[in-house]
């Protein structure tokens, strides 16, 4: 039998039926769960179908038209003169714009039973910080980001929850179910990370900044569980329904905190033994990143770890075809800060803030799942670059020095 008679074993996405349910979790229909998976599918075509012939089209019709690009804006400029590239382009963008209108009508048409949930699991909690007077960012505040529509901060109503919902409810299709059962994939990760690598590390208080709606820091929080855990967003409807949804899951030691990471200054020097953000830092901007990065430094204790989790920046050994694939999301994604993210000197900002370079931490993690019911992106060969739940890790560990000579 030849190779293309050979079945093909199933590479796709799993069933959306495996999402796993929590207390806040939205009400599918039948119709709505195969409006997902469809659009799961189509994601998983263009990232292993479409995208290999984006790249053959790149080598044999256009780079031979556009020999010796250096820099990766002039191989996007020319593959947008190509019609697979078009092809492929308006297809993801579809699919992202149809992920979202889907989530939104999923929550919207539930509103009122989401609203007054979050409201009841919520009410009197002291761990729900919020504060009405806080200035949103213009980078966050004037972007739908990924075509979220009203980013993480709108709310259509007093004590509104609906965008978190469709946030939560629809980020399977985006990653193709790649961060498993409650799209925790990366928390899971960070938390195989540290107990791997830092074994005998007891964090007493941990700060997860930009966390969202949580569901990156609630893995943290059931690792650790003597831990005090803060998380910091400036979007209060994620923090309404991030607390609902940790509580509903039985997490209870995390207190979510409406404020601007730029200025944590609530919080007294040292206060935290660790530092977390987990695909954060590419939606703030080239002035707030160094305002995040000193805060990070400052609020560390001796001996603590700041962990940044981002996709990969663009070294000078990636190609400049994959810088230009990758920076996608800047242009067609609402990610403005995507291409200049990627292309900052991390370390150097890291040592800017206040680490040394003997102090500085790297490492790389993938999306921990249930592998019997979810795609490991650690041994998955299609690369959807930006969308793949692999990361890179840029830190620091504060130097205990200080602690030890007061001991």
């Amino acid at each position: 039998m030849s190779d293309k008679n050979m079945p093909r074993s199933y590479d796709g996405p799993p069933d959306y039926r495996n999402v796993g349910l929590h207390g806040m979790s939205p009400k599918t229909t039948h119709d709505e769960k195969s409006r997902f998976n469809f659009l799961a599918h189509l994601n998983r075509h263009l990232a292993s179908e479409i995208l290999p012939g984006v790249k053959t089209a790149y080598e044999t019709r256009v780079e031979p038209k556009n020999p010796f690009p250096n820099h990766r804006n002039q191989v996007r400029k020319a593959l947008l003169e190509d019609s697979l590239f078009q092809h492929w382009s308006a297809l993801r963008r579809g699919t992202m714009e149809l992920r979202q209108q889907a989530g939104r009508w999923v929550t919207l048409r539930q509103a009122n039973e989401l609203n007054s949930k979050a409201a009841e699991m919520t009410k009197d909690d002291p761990r729900l910080v919020l504060d009405a007077n806080l200035d949103i960012p213009k980078y966050l505040s004037s972007i739908d980001h990924h075509c979220m529509p009203g980013s993480y901060h709108d709310e259509l109503v007093p004590g509104d929850v609906t965008g978190a919902a469709n946030y939560d409810v629809g980020i399977f299709v985006t990653t193709g179910g790649g961060l498993g059962r409650f799209s925790d994939g990366g928390g899971q990760a960070v938390v195989q990370w540290m107990q791997k690598n830092r074994p005998d590390f007891a964090p007493k208080r941990i700060l997860d900044i930009g966390g969202g709606l949580g569901q990156n820091v609630v893995p943290i929080a059931q690792a650790y569980p003597d831990a005090e855990v803060v998380c910091v967003d400036t979007g209060a409807p994620v923090l309404r329904y991030g607390l609902a949804r940790a509580k509903s899951l039985g997490v209870e030691n995390i207190t979510f905190v409406q404020a601007n990471a730029e200025d944590l200054s609530r919080f007294p020097d040292g206060h935290f033994d660790w530092v977390q953000s987990t695909m954060f830092l590419h939606e703030t901007s080239v002035k707030a990143m160094p305002k995040i990065m000193k805060e990070s430094h400052r609020l560390l204790a001796p001996g603590g770890l700041v962990m940044h989790v981002e996709q990969p920046q663009y070294a000078a050994d990636m190609p400049l075809y994959e810088q230009a694939i990758r920076d996608w999301d800047a242009f067609y994604n609402n990610e403005p800060f995507w291409t200049k993210m990627h292309e900052l000197d991390l370390d150097q900002w890291m040592v800017d803030a206040g680490f040394s370079r003997d102090e500085l931490v790297h490492g790389g993690v993938a999306a921990v799942v249930d592998a019997s019911l979810f795609p490991e992106h650690a041994n998955d060969d299609v690369e959807d670059y930006g969308r793949k739940a692999a990361w890179h890790i840029v830190g620091g560990q504060k130097s205990d020095a200080v602690k030890e000579a007061a001991q």
